[in-house]
C-alpha cells in the first residue's frame, strides 16, 4: 500500500502563507489524481484542491485565487502554496492520492494530516 507523508503545516497570522508538500512512497505504479482536503473541529471533510496526472487543477471556491495546486509526478509529490490566508483556513489537511499498484488495481490513499492554524 502507498503511504502520504504531509509537511509544512505550522502557525501563521492571517494574510500569511504556507506551502504544504506531500511525498508518497511504497508500491506505486502510478498516480492518477493527487488532492489536498481539510478538516475543521465540528465540519466534514471538504475538498481543497485536485490536481490530475495531465495537470488539470479544480479548486474549492473558497480558495480560488488564493491557493496553487501543483505535482511533480516523477517524485510522486504534490504541494500546495497557500497565500493570503484567513482564519477559517484553520483545519487539519490531508492529502490524498488515487495510487496504482499496477495496471489495473487502484486505490484511494491518505496521509495522516498535518494540522495549519491561522491567527487572526
Amino acid at each position: 500500500q502507498a503511504r502520504l507523508v504531509e509537511s509544512g503545516g505550522g502557525l501563521v497570522q492571517a494574510g500569511g502563507s504556507l506551502r504544504l508538500s506531500c511525498a508518497a512512497s511504497g508500491n506505486i505504479f502510478r498516480i492518477e489524481d493527487m488532492g489536498w482536503y481539510r478538516q475543521a473541529p465540528g465540519k466534514q471533510r471538504e475538498l481543497v484542491a485536485t490536481i490530475t496526472s495531465g495537470r488539470s487543477t479544480n479548486y474549492a471556491d473558497s480558495v480560488k485565487g488564493r491557493f496553487t495546486i501543483s505535482r511533480d509526478t516523477a517524485r510522486n509529490t504534490v504541494n500546495l502554496q497557500m497565500n493570503s490566508l484567513k482564519p477559517e483556513d484553520t483545519a487539519v489537511y490531508y492529502c490524498n492520492a488515487r495510487v496504482y499498484r499496477d495496471t489495473y488495481y487502484a486505490e484511494n490513499s491518505w496521509g495522516r494530516g498535518t494540522q495549519v492554524t491561522v491567527s487572526s
